[in-house]
């Protein structure tokens, strides 16, 4: 006697993850350029420009969720 077959069941794939959105204020790059300011009182800015960590996303680069 022979057993009766049963059909091939596929896998089921788990769908994507959707990727985290950019954060807004630095491109999805994590850092900021800020202009560099001297002077005690009157804070004159220069043309120079300095790195920064966006305080927005943390440096991740993605849009933070509440």
């Amino acid at each position: 006697m022979t057993a009766a077959k049963r059909p091939a069941t596929r896998r089921k794939t788990a769908p994507a993850k959707p990727q985290p959105a950019k954060c807004s204020d630095c491109d999805g790059r994590g850092e900021i350029t800020e202009a560099v300011k001297v002077g005690a009182r009157k804070g004159r800015i220069t043309g120079h420009q300095q790195s920064g960590l966006c305080l927005t996303c943390l440096g991740t680069g993605h849009a933070l969720t509440d």
